[in-house]
């Protein structure tokens, strides 16, 4: 159970610097405005290195369990991901300013993009109990992923430090990552009794609607039954791999016979590694780190509490 929330509880606010492009003294400033005109009490916590952010979350959930509030994530998919592990963790309600490039997950939950309109929705917004996921005991919110899209996210994130934050960008480091070589993935994974040998570009779990919805994924609606969507690529070269990227873009990946996918609950996948090797590189939200094998993805058994805004408050963007 959640822990115990009004309307007029104080927020703990976990703002990223680092995200978004609006200056973000004066994106601060305007929530501080609102929330003060509101008569809201609150505190902003503004954290300049993005390597911050979990140490950061973790004081802010204490603050607000121990105030009877609400911890608020004001940054991209990766920041809300770090916040959102600490609240999970605590049962502490979580609500979302979003200031990344995709916001996949405040989209699906009508949290409208724009600042001065989600802090006004926040005000407003009652708990609601959303479902993530887990690799091992890492929270992912959006998506998980190995081989071919954490090395895109790698990819993306020095396209942006040289030519900024955006789709375009964002699409200029995926076509680049597709025309390099790459490692081919082999798997065994075991799902329910049985077990299978296969080999892959990449391994996707998403636990998203819109996302997998954009790309034309039928497991879409699984997520919403208490499902993740699992999508396998076969192993492709690089001309092959952009023709995919394209399907992806105009909604067509599930109809490709080089992508495979369904949904389960509980997944165990053991990548093979070089001898003395324990880790591989996973994905989780768009943050890269390297964990231990095998790799457990799972629906987690108890929800994140989302402050999720009332339906005549806004209408979201689901496009």
């Amino acid at each position: 159970m959640p822990t115990p929330y009004t309307p007029t509880a104080p927020l703990s606010i976990v703002f990223n610097a680092a995200s978004g492009h609006a200056d973000a003294h004066d994106t601060s400033a305007l929530i501080a405005r609102l929330l003060n005109e509101a008569g809201r009490r609150h505190h902003i916590q503004l954290v300049k290195k993005g390597g911050d952010i979990p140490a950061e979350a973790r004081r802010a959930v204490a603050q607000a369990v121990a105030q009877g509030g609400a911890v608020v994530a004001a940054g991209g998919d990766g920041t809300i991901n770090a916040v959102a592990q600490a609240a999970h963790e605590a049962g502490c309600p979580l609500g979302v300013l979003p200031q990344g490039t995709f916001n996949y997950f405040s989209r699906t939950h009508r949290i409208p993009a724009d600042t001065a309109e989600a802090t006004r929705a926040l005000l407003s917004a009652s708990v609601e109990p959303v479902q993530v996921g887990l690799v091992n005991e890492r929270l992912f919110l959006v998506n998980a992923s190995l081989g071919l899209y954490p090395d895109m996210l790698e990819d993306r994130e020095h396209f942006k430090a040289r030519f900024g934050r955006n789709r375009v960008v964002a699409l200029g480091a995926a076509v680049a990552t597709a025309l390099r070589a790459h490692q081919r993935l082999r798997l065994r994974i075991q799902l329910g009794d049985g077990v299978r040998n296969v080999r892959s570009s990449s391994l996707f779990l998403g636990n998203n609607r819109l996302q997998l919805q954009q790309v034309g994924l039928p497991e879409a609606r699984a997520v919403e039954s208490g499902h993740i969507a699992a999508v396998m690529l076969k192993p492709v070269g690089p001309w092959a791999l952009l023709r995919l990227l394209m399907h992806g873009a105009l909604g067509a990946l599930g109809n490709d016979e080089r992508v495979e996918s369904f949904k389960f609950q509980r997944m165990t996948v053991a990548p093979w590694l070089p001898y003395g090797t324990r880790r591989v590189k996973v994905a989780a939200d768009g943050e890269v780190s390297f964990m231990r094998t095998p790799l457990e993805f799972r629906v987690a058994p108890k929800p994140l509490y989302l402050l999720k805004p009332a339906a005549d408050a806004t209408q979201g963007e689901r496009s």
